[in-house]
Parts: structure tokens; sequence; C-alpha cells
């Protein structure tokens, strides 16, 4: 949409939509599609901006009021209507004249009164502000504009405070009706103290106050009303102050604003609290700053940082001191994360003074390592997160010099946050930070260097930031003692077990990298010796060279693997004769998985690389030797080596690392392939060319776009080569049609909606099916949009081609759970429902997959196949309800949260799930309860959900600690 506003001035669409809606012909659903467009163009610029070119006359003033006074709030298709016209009117509504002289004789043709212009406005702002669809946030807005013009606040702004003030205090946050009311009453109110003058809203502002506290809303599961509690508090703060700007304010980086002006102190203050006996502050504000949800700590952060700017000197320190109190070590993560998102905003304003930095810079260097235990998982990524924003903020709002001493314990703590947090956010918000420094401050050491290797986009890959860009920082003196410092202490020396070792092994290689790069020198002079066919044949010392080269690929360094893996594959022919069974036999053992070596994936790589230039170099002769040249006796060996590189999907901290792995097989198996198929093509069997084209072929299947085209390519390659033909590749003509040779040049394997929907046409094959679905499977499952649209819909547009056909849906059920079968511990998720042992088979194998698993997405995809199988009646059905309400009480908060979720809608979607007369108390629940909570609350309301809804209560075995579950 943003390139169809910049090719169509934003005017001339608008005036074409309001022609529409203008003209009196216009069929109703042709002007609620033309307030959905301009919906959505509002959504695009911003209602602010759009709201501007409305017109807005007095003669617009009365069509528009009865246009909307005409609607049903109760049509919830229509909302974007009743939306668009409320705004509407809150443009047309400031005309410059007395709305009574819109009314004129106001007698109807009844003889009955007419209501009065402002009244009727009143009536629909009053009636919007208490809906449940987006028409509430529009009434506030009116009510802003309305309720503050000069005739209608004399007139009525007194009666509506006292209006909404009484809904507040009748309605509770206990019920969804009252949320809403409550939501409306709150918005409304915001607005106006934001937008009304302050001589006009004081008189009202402490009953206001009292009115909000006997809300109690900061005891609400409700986010939004606890934010617009917050938002509401810091308004109302700044009504009770006068508006100047405190002389005392820090000013690099800002205008002085009105600095002459002194502080009032006869100014009134009821808002305030008094927390000593030396310092008043909103207690609403501090409570806000350690609230559960980012967007409430951040408007009471925004509150303060606006409140201080009007205290004198004295007060406004005492606000940073209780700022501080949020990071004590017995505070959550929440008041950590609250506290450096004050201090920031305070920074940035000017009124956090340089005296006070050497209080506040060793709290942000705690906060950017923060990382707590929290039940089974961590939290601490939005301290580290905001910690940064406050070091973001530093630098706009200090000299060099105030700053001069923090800079070498800022400039390391941010180095180390941006290239070893584990958490990307993070690291992108510590190069931020980092740029900021650089670019304002210009004291950070080597600053220009460190910046052009971590900046933004860099951070964003784990195994750059740990192999690359760390070992090119330890290189500069001023950084290498804290980054080593770092690693040993906090990754190594981690309090989770699990992801000590993990970061281990990361930082084994980082090590491991620094070591290449001594050694990788030494295999580039060996390729170069070779190259140039220097005479040393028969030279007892190379054949010992090449002994120590294949018994060092037992290393337990993986670069000293991956060094010598090269080694080898650089040797010239000479220098392997009589020894290609051994080397192999080595490169074998480097490609294989074992549990001590499972996360070396890269020399795994490096090693199917070596075995395809081994192979070139020594040649085929199918009856010769096996210590000399690829024959009939090694072949298959050979095969079944490269063949199992297809096999690893290896993952751990740096993703899926057994792509690399995988990747390196196929071009091996390639150049393999093409090698036989030039020299004596009698050597490829019809097993092993099935066994190709079919792994090949699953790979093309997955979610990776770069790596599916790869596979694409080696498919078609091997489909297409004349010189001669490949032999006993399965389907070769159903295959050349699904692959038109005049096609295999121009499809883009990269792009999805390319691929999958000629990658699908191979499930009609026998020989692929189970091939392809199980790469489908991982790409239905993925993360990325597009790749998991098209892959689902390229699917499903196969099944239902054959639906109807039920030998081929009973072949394709038995596959499709083949692959699960086979493969518990790599898929993901996958959810396809029919026929008759299939769903209940499919819930075994899914249960089986996500116990005990810590896997997030794993853990997500199981809740979403749960809930697709709900739809089976019967004792299914009641199997499925225990294994969600099971979820409801995970170690993983989010999980519980993405349970109560799913249940919510998949009761809305199914509404036969539960009784009629239980089905709104369950929702409720759902939708109410905070799963953040302690397990011990939140097991009493899973179970009585699960009398609600008839289903087993999960019974804790005391022994072994589990959950037993009375279907199994």
């Amino acid at each position: 949409f943003s390139t169809v506003l910049t090719v169509f001035p934003l005017e001339s669409m608008l005036n074409s939509l309001l022609l529409i809606i203008q003209d009196e012909a216009s069929p109703c659903s042709l002007v609620h599609l033309t307030f959905q467009f301009l919906y959505i163009i509002s959504k695009v610029r911003g209602y602010k901006t759009f709201l501007r070119m409305f017109p807005h006359e007095v003669v617009d003033v009365q069509p528009v009021l009865d246009m909307l006074e005409s609607q049903n709030p109760k049509d919830h298709e229509t909302w974007e209507t009743r939306y668009m016209l409320l705004l509407w009117l809150s443009v047309t509504c400031l005309i410059p004249f007395d709305l009574a002289r819109l009314d004129g004789n106001i007698s109807s043709q009844e003889g009955c009164p007419r209501v009065p212009t402002m009244d009727r406005i009143l009536k629909v702002a009053k009636s919007y502000l208490i809906v449940s669809d987006k028409a509430r946030d529009a009434a506030a807005v009116l009510v802003s504009k309305f309720i503050t013009r000069p005739d209608v606040k004399q007139k009525r702004m007194a009666d509506f405070l006292d209006w909404t003030l009484s809904m507040l205090s009748k309605s509770s946050f206990q019920t969804m009706e009252g949320t809403i009311v409550m939501d409306g009453m709150l918005q409304a109110l915001a607005q106006l103290f934001k937008h009304g003058k302050r001589e006009d809203c004081l008189p009202y502002a402490s009953t206001v106050l009292d009115c909000l506290d006997n809300c109690k809303l900061s005891e609400s599961n409700q986010t939004l009303l606890r934010k617009l509690g917050v938002k509401l508090v810091q308004r109302l703060g700044l009504t009770f102050l006068k508006p100047k700007v405190a002389k005392w304010r820090y000013q690099r980086g800002f205008r002085s604003l009105a600095a002459n002006l002194q502080f009032s102190e006869s100014s009134p203050l009821p808002i305030v609290i008094y927390i000593s006996k030396t310092y008043v502050f909103p207690e609403q504000l501090l409570i806000g700053l350690k609230d559960k949800d980012t967007i409430v700590r951040w408007s009471a952060a925004k509150g303060i940082g606006r409140l201080t700017g009007r205290l004198p000197k004295e007060l406004a320190d005492d606000v940073v001191g209780s700022v501080l109190d949020c990071f004590s070590f017995q505070e959550t993560d929440n008041a950590w994360h609250g506290g450096c998102l004050a201090l920031a905003e305070l920074g940035r304003r000017g009124l956090l003074l340089p005296s006070r930095l050497s209080d506040v810079v060793p709290v942000i260097l705690k906060g950017l390592s923060y990382d707590e235990k929290r039940g089974a998982c961590s939290v601490g990524s939005n301290v580290r997160d905001s910690a940064c924003y406050v070091c973001w903020a530093f630098a706009r709002a200090y000299d060099p010099l105030e700053l001069r001493p923090f800079v070498n314990q800022i400039s390391s703590a941010l180095v180390i946050t941006a290239i070893f947090d584990r958490d990307i956010n993070c690291r992108r918000a510590a190069s931020a930070a980092f740029q900021e420094n650089v670019g304002r401050q210009g004291t950070f050491p080597h600053g220009i260097d460190i910046l052009t290797a971590a900046d933004y986009f860099a951070v964003g890959s784990r195994a750059n930031c740990f192999l690359n860009i760390s070992v090119y920082i330890a290189g500069f003196p001023e950084y290498t003692q804290s980054m080593i410092d770092h690693l040993v202490n906090m990754k190594i020396n981690h309090w989770d077990p699990k992801l000590a070792e993990e970061n281990k092994r990361i930082v084994l290689c980082c090590f491991q990298k620094l070591y290449s790069l001594r050694f990788l020198p030494v295999c580039a002079l060996i390729e170069k010796l070779s190259l140039s066919k220097m005479p040393f044949r028969g030279d007892p010392i190379i054949d010992e060279l090449v002994n120590q080269y294949i018994s060092g690929l037992q290393s337990h360094e993986e670069m000293t693997r991956c060094g010598l893996s090269s080694a080898l594959g650089a040797l010239p022919r000479f220098l392997l004769k009589g020894k290609l069974q051994e080397v192999l036999d080595g490169l074998k053992g480097v490609t294989s998985i074992s549990p001590q070596y499972v996360s070396f994936a890269e020399s795994r790589k490096d090693g199917l690389k070596a075995i395809s230039k081994v192979c070139l170099t020594v040649g085929v002769k199918g009856e010769g030797s096996p210590a000399e040249v690829v024959c009939r006796n090694n072949v298959t060996e050979i095969y079944n080596i490269l063949l199992n590189g297809l096999n690893d999907y290896t993952t751990d901290s740096r993703g899926d690392v057994g792509v690399w792995v995988r990747e390196a097989a196929m071009t091996s198996l390639m150049e393999m392939t093409l090698l036989l198929a030039r020299t004596e093509p009698e050597l490829i069997d019809a097993n092993v060319s099935k066994r190709i084209m079919c792994c090949v072929a699953q790979q093309s299947a997955e979610k990776i776009d770069r790596f599916r085209a790869h596979a694409g390519s080696v498919f078609l390659t091997l489909l297409y080569f004349d010189d001669p033909p490949i032999p006993h590749i399965p389907h070769r003509e159903d295959l050349e049609k699904i692959f038109p040779r005049s096609e295999a040049v121009t499809l883009n394997w990269n792009a999805p909606s390319q691929a999958f929907p000629r990658i699908t046409q191979l499930l009609s094959l026998p020989s692929y099916q189970y091939h392809v679905l199980t790469g489908l499977t991982v790409s239905v499952g993925g993360l990325t949009e597009s790749t998991v649209r098209c892959s689902s819909q390229s699917l499903f547009s196969y099944l239902k081609g054959i639906q109807s056909n039920m030998d081929a849906m009973n072949i394709f059920c038995d596959t499709l759970l083949k692959v699960f079968e086979d493969n518990l511990g790599l898929l993901g998720t996958f959810l396809n429902v029919f026929l008759h042992p299939f769903p209940m088979k499919l819930l075994t194998l899914c249960k089986e997959e996500s116990r005990r698993s810590k896997d997030i997405q794993k853990l997500r995809s199981s809740i979403a196949v749960f809930c697709g199988l709900i739809q089976f009646p019967g004792s299914m059905r009641e199997k499925v309800l225990f294994q969600l309400l099971l979820l409801l009480c995970h170690p993983f908060p989010v999980i519980r949260k993405a349970t109560a979720s799913n249940v919510y809608e998949m009761l809305i979607t199914y509404s036969d799930i539960a009784e009629p007369d239980i089905i709104e108390e369950v929702m409720t629940i759902l939708s109410d309860t905070d799963w953040d909570a302690e397990l011990s609350f939140l097991r009493n309301k899973r179970n009585y959900l699960c009398d609600l809804m008839k289903v087993p209560k999960p019974q804790l075995v005391a022994k072994v600690k589990i959950l037993k579950d009375p279907f199994n």
C-alpha cells in the first residue's frame, strides 16, 4: 500500500472515495467497502495525518452526524465505517462557530423539539465509548476534540466527567463488559487531559485521581487497562504541575526552552504520595515501572521523564534515587527493565545529571549482562536490551568529558553484548548503542574499526559473531581481557548446565578459529606444492606426512579435522597412490556422527568435500585396486558415505548446522556420479541411482531457499546429463514432464511460489513419495511465512486432487505416518486430518514427540496439531482435550499462554466441543487467567476446567513426579 500511496497522491485517492460516500445513489455495501479502504489508508499513513484531509466545513457537520446516527453499532461487519465516521466527525466539530448556530429554529414538522447538535454529538460519543470494537478508540478522539471546545466545555464538560467517573466506579475489570467500559472511559479521560487546557482540567483533576485510585487498576490482568491507568496518572500529574521547564536541566543536545522561568513551589501537588520524608512522587508510575508488560513499563518511564522535567532539582534527584531502587537483586527482571527505560528517558531529556553517572553506570553494566533463572527457563533479554537503550541515550545526552571516566567500561560491555549475547535483538541493540557513542562521543577505542566489523547486520548471525567478529575485535588489546573473562565466567560457567555445555562448544569453536588461522596457511602451501608438481615422489618424508594427516583426522579439535580434510583433498595423485583406502577410511570417520563429536558439522562438511576431490584425483577403473582407484570393490562404500551425509539434521545454537553437511554431500554425490557416468556408468547400479534421486528430491522440498535451490540444481543436472545419461533414474519420463528441459534453467528454486507446486507433483510417483513428503514436512512446519504458505497450499492442492481416490489417500496417510514414526526428534509439525486410524496414530506420535521437549517451536506446533485433531468426535476428542489442558500447566509460561489462546480460538471455531451452558465460563477463565502465575494456582484453574469439560484431571505421581496420563 505504501507503493500505491507513492504513485497516487493521498488527496486524490481520498477525494475519489468520498465521492462514492457522498453520492446518495451509492448502495450501502459499496459505502461500507469504501470506508474499509479509507481505514486501510489511515492505518498506513496514520489517522492524524489522514484526518486533516477530510472535508471539515460547517456544511459537513450535519451530513456526517446523520450518517453516523444511522449506523448499527451491533453490526460487526461494518465497524470500519463507524470508526472512520467518528474520526471524521472529530475534525468537523472543530469549526470556529458556536454549535448552537447550526440548530436554527429547532422544531420538527410534528411540532416536537429537535435535539441540539451539541447533545447529538455528545450522545453519539458516549454510545461509542462503550462498544466492543475499534470504534471505541475513535470515540475517545472525538471526545478530546469535542469536549475541549469553548462552548461545550462551559456547558457539558462537568456533566461528561461526572458520567465517565460514574461509569468507571460502577464497572469492574473482572468481567468482559466491565473491561470494555473501563477501557473507553480511561481512553476518553486520557485524551481529554492531554488535549484540554490546564486551567480547564485542573478543577477536576483531584476527583479523577481519587476515582482512578479506587479502580485498583494495578491489580487487573488486562494490560491495556494498566497502561491507560499509567497514562492517565502522568497526564494528571502534568496538569497539577505548571508547564515550565526546569532551569537545572543538563543542556547538551537540548534547546533551552523557558530556562529562565522559575519553578513555583506553590504548585498544587495532590497527585503525589509520600514515599519518604524528603521525597514525593506518583506511586502509580513507580508501580508501572515494575509491571510485567513492556507497554505499561514504557508508558510509566515516559511519564516519569515528563513529570521530572517540571520538578525542582532536589525532588528530581530523589526521583533518580527511587528509580535506582528498582535495581535491587530482590527485584524481578520486570523492575530492572522498567528502571532501565526510566533512566534512558531521564538521560535523553537531560534530567539525569552528570553527578549521578557514578551511581548509574555500574547498574547499567550489570543490566547488560543480566541473566536470571526462572523455573525451567531464563529471563533477562528485555533487561539487556533496555540497558543498551540507556547507553544509546548517554551518547546523545552528555559531553564526552563527562563520560570519559566510564568509556572503557561501557565500550567493553557493549562489545561483549554485541557479539556474545544469545539474543539477536540484544546484539543489534548493543551494536546500535555502540554506533551512537562512536558517532556522537568519538571516545570508544578503535570505534570505527569495530563498528565496521560489528554493524547492525553483521551481528545478526551468532556464528559470525563468535567465529569471525570476536576474533577480529580480540586483536585490540583494550577488549581482549574483558572478552576472555566474559567467556569464562558467563558463558562456560553458566548456571544452566545444558546452556553451559552449548556455550563450551561455541567458545571452543571460537578458539579453534584462532588456531586455524595458523594452520590454514600450511594447507594452502601443500595445495600450491601439489599444483606445482614438484618432484617429491618416493620421498619417505612425504609418505610419513600423509600418514600423519590421516591419523590427525581423529583429533579432538574440529578445526584440525577441517584443515587436514582439506589438505588430503588437495593432495596430488602420486601421494594418494596405494593409500586411497586408508584415506577414505579416515575421511569416513570424520563424516560419521558420534555422540562426542555431534557438533562437528563443519569438519563433516569438509570431509565429504575431500572424498569427492580425492575420487576425482585418483580416477575410476572398474576392475582396479581399491587402494589405487575408484572401482567395483569400493564404489558402494563411497556412495554410502556420501548418502549418509544427506541424513545429517544436526541442530545447535547456530540453528540447522546439518545443512552444511547435506549441501556438501549433494555436491559430492553429483561430482561422483558424473565422474562415473563419463567413465564407467555400469558401476552405478539401480538401487544407488534411486537413492540419489530420491534423497536429492527430499532436499529440494525443504525450507531454506538457498539450500533448496542447490538441491534443485543438482536434481536437474543429474536428470538431464547427456554425456551419457545417468542410468536407472526412477520415473525419468514423468520427471521430464514435471520439469521440462526448456524450463530447467529458468525455474527459480529460490522462490517458494515456483518450487513447491512442481515438487509436490512428485508425490504421485511411488518411488519419491516418502522422501518428498519428508522434505515437505520440514517446510510446512517452518517459520518463514512465504515458505509455509506456498508449501502448505501446494500440498493441500495435491490432497484435494486425490481425496476422491480412496486407495491414493490410504497410501498417502500411511506414508505420512511412516515419515513421522521414522523421524521422531526431527519433525517440527505436520497436520492433515483424514480417515479412520490416521488421527489416533497421529495423536500418539505427536504426544511422544512433544513429551519432555524443551523446543518452544516444537511445543507450539504440537498445540496446533492437538487443536486440529479436536474435530474428530468420540473418545478422540476427550484425549485431545486432556493433552491441551495438560499443557496449561507446562513449565514454560509462553507455552501456557499459547495453549490458552489456541484453546480459546478452538472453542470459537468448534462450538460443539463443550456444553452451551459452560462454554462462556470456560472461555472467560482462559482469557482472564494470568498464565504467568504460580503453577500451584494454575493447577486449580486447570482442574476446574477439567471438571467443567468432563475431562479426567492429570494426577501428580509423587515417586516419579510426572503427570499420569489416564489414556496410556
